[in-house]
């Protein structure tokens, strides 16, 4: 028998959904649109605010008569057993589909910001660890994992990566970014998305765009970053993720800049993204954006105004349960008052997906293959690998570590032994277990208590908090100080409480005022280096702080930015020297709680200077990382005279790394580009090329960085893009602010303004390793 049109897989996916959309009424096209979220909470603030004042109850059976768009969050709204999970979820697709007139299941979406959120789910590192390991590769493996994790519970969209580039660390959700440049997220986000699109889950780019240049680095403000600083830093990690990675979806953001509400602007999500960019996925707003329109922005009076501006602007789908494109939609298409053109526009760009994603044929199941393991072996040992990548050792003046075996330890402060200390706001124990007390995390957890007496098991180690994280109670210094005063080594561990909306110190809603550590660690830190016992600082934080005021006080300084459920290991295997620190700064740390830059990516003018009393100047620069051996880098290709290129011409540099130590460990050789002079103000230096090097003691490898002119290209004062002709500088450097070599080019021939075809990425070469 001949399948109709629209179930044929033989037949082209345009074909197929033209014919379903040919047969669907208005109401089951307003139907794909909308997702439902079953266990919202409607009484109280729920997750996050407005939750109670958004979602809505609905009658389940007499909703998906019409069909559904979108399941939200099965797995990340209360503790389920996985296995339990995905059955469950199965049984709500197959009553979906037996409903509707269609058969037609949802598309199940997930958080997997660090992992899976679910309930015993791997908790990797957060991304700004990602950021701090520069390994895009192991960072595809990890989203590889996690992709295969979310289709075994019968999930198809994850909403993640984060690509906000950080303008201000004082915003709570620094710990969700991968850093402070826009090429070292772009490279990261995609190889996140290359990975999780490969395991057949649609990866959704967030926030798009701006969220993360908020006025007054406070959740959700307005931003007030100008035209090309949205151009050239905040919106090149999304071109990159999309060009290279193959997203098929992006989350509009909550923002507003210079007055339009990024879900209610056509110029960024229809003329940029789909006209320009050539997007052909979905766009889904923010949890409850759609209905911001009204309630926060007000530019819309009705939640029917709402559903026609985030229409008209492209927003295909909204999220996280129904408000404004449901009745209010459909009965402002029949009133004549939105054109039902947009919402077939939608309506075909979601039924487009669901027709990839397998979800129109008839053959489809929603039912798991087996039993669902998301805290696999295979995964424990790939979360531990990338958090011992991602610690970074800041500082070591006097070779404190790696500890001696039997040395006597004093482990001080409110993060060495909770198992929180490690996660992030996104992982399941921090975002949704706070409301579920006496439920288990669900997966194992080792605090660097635990991991550093594991690591030194001849070495006598003791312990005292001495304060809460946050909480200005200093009775237990006297404790701490005591145990310091015995021991011969002090090993501070301080940091954040990850939480939502003030009950953290960071994460998403808990900004700070400024950047000195929360509560009174500060004074506890004061206090442990005031004994004259070496004290080595550990932070396990989710964005940099101010260390000045320690400055040449402290032994060594390790940072970690939430390393994820095998994080304590991580770092107490850097303090035992089984692991060699490779990690470099994706965020500069500061030297003042309020004297930081915003990031380094600085033109002229916001460097130091004489005309002011503050030093912007970081303490530690962007990609900086101590290790316990030694590099050379030899056989530089660049000379003392300046190379001529074309304005659409490649040019080679290349320089011999060799591990001159006596133990294994990893070289980071970063390539920046200098502008001396352009016809606007420019960064100092910017990132262009990274290549992480692993070798032997004694060995060598050659990394060979090919430069394009496309590289240089900027925004300039008309608003086009362009590459200009004159001199710039090549400089590999293992910081922002440690340049090793310089290679001199001048740009020649006309200006130039590349298409969309433009190179976004150095092209890099590791040879000859030894």
């Amino acid at each position: 028998m001949t399948p109709v049109p629209w179930r044929d897989p033989a037949l082209p996916a345009a074909a197929r959904v033209d014919d379903l959309l040919s047969r669907m009424t208005l109401e089951e096209k307003t139907a794909q649109l909308y997702g439902v979220w079953a266990g919202a909470d409607t009484d109280g603030d729920g997750v996050a605010p407005h939750q109670h004042d958004m979602a809505s109850d609905h009658d389940w059976d007499e909703l998906i008569t019409l069909g559904l768009g979108q399941i939200t969050r099965s797995f990340g709204t209360a503790p389920v057993d996985p296995d339990l999970g995905a059955r469950a979820l199965a049984r709500a697709q197959r009553r979906i589909a037996a409903a509707g007139r269609f058969g037609i299941p949802a598309v199940a979406h997930e958080e997997c910001l660090a992992g899976f959120t679910a309930w015993q789910a791997t908790a990797y590192p957060v991304p700004l660890a990602w950021g701090a390991s520069f390994d895009p590769e192991l960072v595809e493996l990890m989203a590889r994992r996690i992709g295969r994790d979310l289709r075994s519970a019968g999930v198809h969209q994850g909403l993640a990566p984060v690509l906000d580039v950080v303008r201000d660390p004082r915003w709570g959700r620094v710990e969700e970014t991968i850093g402070e440049d826009p090429y070292l997220v772009g490279t990261i986000g995609a190889a996140y998305v290359r990975g999780l699109e490969s395991a057949g889950v649609v990866a959704t780019l967030k926030h798009f765009a701006g969220y993360a240049s908020s006025a007054g680095a406070r959740n959700l403000a307005p931003v007030r970053a100008g035209a090309r600083e949205f151009a050239d830093v905040t919106l090149v990690p999304f071109e990159m993720a999309l060009r290279e990675g193959g997203a098929r979806s992006v989350m509009a953001a909550y923002t507003e800049t210079d007055g339009v509400p990024a879900s209610a602007d056509p110029g960024l999500l229809t003329r940029l993204l789909r006209e320009e960019w050539g997007f052909t996925g979905t766009v889904v707003s923010d949890y409850f954006a759609v209905g911001f329109l009204q309630t926060l922005h007000r530019v819309a009076g009705t939640p029917a105004e709402a559903a026609h501006a985030a229409l008209l602007a492209g927003i295909d789908v909204e999220l996280p349960t129904l408000r404004c494109y449901g009745g209010p939609l459909s009965a402002a298409v029949r009133a004549g008052e939105v054109p039902e053109e947009l919402v077939d526009r939608a309506a075909r760009r979601v039924l487009l997906q669901k027709c990839e994603l397998g979800l129109l044929d008839e053959d489809w199941t929603p039912e798991p293959a087996g039993p669902v393991d998301l805290d696999s072996p295979g995964n424990r040992a790939l979360a531990r690998r990338l958090a011992e990548e991602s610690v970074v050792l800041l500082d070591n003046p006097d070779g404190l570590l790696p500890l001696s075996p039997g040395t006597r330890v004093a482990v001080v402060g409110p993060r060495a032994d909770d198992a929180s200390a490690m996660l992030g706001c996104y992982s399941f124990p921090s975002h949704v277990l706070p409301h579920h007390p006496g439920v288990p995390t669900g997966i194992g957890i080792p605090t660097v208590l635990e991991a550093l007496r594991a690591e030194l098991p001849d070495a006598k180690v003791t312990f005292a908090p001495g304060c809460d994280t946050s909480d200005p109670d200093a009775a237990g210094f006297d404790e701490a100080v005591a145990r310091a005063t015995e021991a011969d080594v002090c090993v501070a561990v301080l940091g954040d409480r990850a939480g939502l909306f003030g009950r953290g110190t960071s994460g998403e809603g808990c900004d700070a005022a400024d950047l000195g550590l929360p509560g009174v660690q500060g004074e506890l830190l004061d206090a442990l280096v005031a004994t004259g016992v070496p004290v080595v600082l550990v932070l396990l934080t989710g964005r940099p702080y101010a260390l000045g005021r320690w400055r040449d006080r402290l032994g060594a300084v390790v940072q970690a930015f939430f390393p994820g459920e095998e994080g304590g290991p991580a770092v107490a295997g850097v303090l035992s020297g089984r692991v060699t620190p490779s990690g470099r700064l994706p965020v500069s740390v500061p030297r003042l709680p309020g004297g930081q830059p915003w990031t380094y990516l600085q033109p002229p003018l916001g460097l130091a200077g004489e005309v002011s009393s503050l030093d912007p100047t970081p303490l530690y620069p962007f990609g900086h990382g101590r290790s316990y051996t030694t590099f050379s880098w030899e056989d530089f290709t660049g000379g003392d005279e300046p190379v001529e290129l074309a304005t659409d011409g490649e040019h080679d540099v290349s320089v011999t790394v060799r591990n001159t130590g006596d133990r294994e460990g990893a070289e980071v050789v970063q390539l920046y580009l200098h502008d001396p002079v352009a016809s606007v103000t420019r960064p100092d230096v910017r990132l262009i090329g990274y290549r992480r090097v692993l070798l032997a003691p004694g060995a060598a490898a050659r990394v060979t960085f090919r430069f394009h002119a496309d590289l240089s290209a900027f925004t300039d004062r008309t608003g086009v893009r362009v590459v200009e002709p004159g001199a710039l500088e090549l400089r590999l450097a293992a910081s922002s602010a440690d340049v090793r070599h310089t290679a001199r080019l001048v740009l020649t021939g006309p200006a130039r303004t590349p298409g969309a075809d433009r190179r976004l990425r150095c092209g890099t070469e590791v040879s000859g390793t030894e």
